[in-house]
């Protein structure tokens, strides 16, 4: 692939590409017309539907998760703005010296942490994706840095084999698996399936393995086909205060020892829940990943105020999730509601044998994927379908859980939802990643289709 070749494709798909919001609105029409020309309106009438999708807007729980992701956003952004983490990853990111190695040292280390946890390798990969442009700003020093900030989304392209999974994490629950089936194969399902089943399985060892090498190599080949030019960023403003201006209760305010206090007595009891209250694997959920975020926020910073001066910079970065999560969730309940979802998994599993059953949930998954971007509701509704036709087919389940994981990972790089993180830490645009992204769900898809046929 030459260098002209590629630079016309990346000016192609930025011009053809709308922006994410938009793309969220366009996928709940095309939800709508899919319903209403595919759902099940035996059940359902044309306004209940409708009903289920409004509802599904503001529904409760989803919400909550809205929330926790605006946080790991604003907070991860944060913690990139401290000085403490710009000292550390300055160090780190020493050897990015281009485009090409700057690229494949990062998708390589998002990766690595995006096993252990999505969420701290989107929020890791952010961060050192934007040290690493900050860097070449400094340098006056040219960039592709779009390719950069595809190579920090690169956690999201493996999380779902990695111990938090969502489907891997439920399915290793005693008793999960015969609740979907409603004891339907209670004689022949297992209890469970553990993660030795599945995150340690030699499949997924060395589709991850495989994943590790190439995606960087790829993105490595890229960055020596392209250029790019000097990064250009916004920075929180100055919010450091003379001590002599500060009187009664504001030098509380900027008083360093009293906000790394509350840090580390954060950090103490973050430890303290690692330890005492499940191990270390079982801490790293939506809410404990806030909590620890926000202590390293404030043990990073000066004091409060500089602390809320990054917030006033880092927040403008969530109004995508704060407008563009409802609509999903409106797409997740309209699909649930009329059945379509079920419908175009049963269609698929009429037409698969023992063979081509892996790859069909693979596509199937990566399809939904697009519409309801989340791994743990696409399992509650994928979940049932693909258990019970593996017991009926005779495919092993691990396998079967597996191909739904990648199938759901390798479309978050087409699906911008995820990387609205990353696009505010970076202060990219999906445009700007997208053409990288989409070159890495290629090279993806590629590994996980011959593991799941070979393996």
């Amino acid at each position: 692939m030459s260098k002209r070749f590629f630079e016309t494709y990346i000016s192609v798909v930025r011009k053809v590409l709308p922006s994410p919001y938009t793309i969220a609105v366009l996928l709940t029409i095309i939800a709508l017309l899919g319903v209403f020309t595919f759902g099940n309106f035996n059940e359902l009438s044309s306004s209940e539907i409708l009903d289920s999708w409004a509802s599904g807007l503001w529904e409760p729980n989803l919400m909550v998760f809205a929330m926790q992701m605006m946080l790991i956003l604003v907070l991860g952004n944060v913690l990139a703005l401290s000085p403490v983490v710009e000292k550390i990853i300055q160090k780190l990111v020493i050897p990015c010296t281009n485009s090409a190695n700057s690229a494949a040292l990062i998708s390589l280390t998002a990766m690595l942490v995006g096993l252990f946890n999505w969420g701290l390798g989107l929020v890791f990969g952010a961060i050192l994706a934007r040290k690493v442009g900050e860097k070449a700003k400094f340098e006056n020093r040219k960039l592709n840095y779009g390719l950069i900030g595809a190579a920090g989304y690169s956690a999201l392209l493996i999380w779902h084999g990695g111990i938090s999974g969502s489907s891997l994490i439920k399915v290793a629950e005693s008793g999960h698996l015969n609740s979907l089936t409603d004891g339907k194969y209670s004689s022949i399902i297992p209890d469970s399936i553990s993660l030795n089943e599945t995150v340690f399985s030699s499949l997924n060892i060395w589709v991850s393995i495989a994943l590790l090498i190439v995606v960087p190599a790829v993105l490595y080949g890229i960055g020596k086909l392209t250029e790019g030019e000097v990064p250009a960023f916004t920075r929180a403003h100055d919010t450091t205060v003379e001590s002599e201006q500060l009187i009664g209760a504001e030098k509380l305010d900027h008083s360093g020892i009293f906000s790394k206090s509350i840090g580390i007595g954060i950090l103490l009891y973050c430890f303290y829940l690692m330890y005492a209250k499940g191990g270390v694997l079982s801490f790293f959920t939506p809410n404990n990943i806030n909590f620890l975020l926000l202590g390293l926020c404030l043990l990073s910073h000066k004091h409060i105020v500089a602390f809320i001066g990054a917030i006033d910079n880092a927040i403008r970065g969530a109004s995508g999730i704060l407008i563009q999560f409802p609509l999903y969730f409106g797409i997740l309940a309209l699909m649930k509601s009329s059945g379509l979802i079920e419908a175009f998994s049963n269609f698929i599993i009429d037409h698969s044998s023992p063979l081509s059953f892996p790859l069909f949930t693979f596509f199937s998954a990566g399809l939904v994927n697009l519409f309801v971007p989340s791994g743990g509701g696409q399992w509650a509704i994928q979940g049932p379908i693909i258990i019970q036709s593996s017991l009926e087919l005779g495919i092993p389940l691990n396998k079967s859980i597996l191909a739904l994981a990648y199938g759901d990972e390798v479309t978050n790089m087409l699906q911008p939802f995820w990387a609205l993180p990353l696009l505010g830490i970076t202060q990219l645009s999906a445009r700007d990643i997208l053409p990288y992204t989409l070159v890495m769900f290629l090279t993806a898809s590629s590994i996980f289709i011959l593991g799941l046929l070979s393996i």
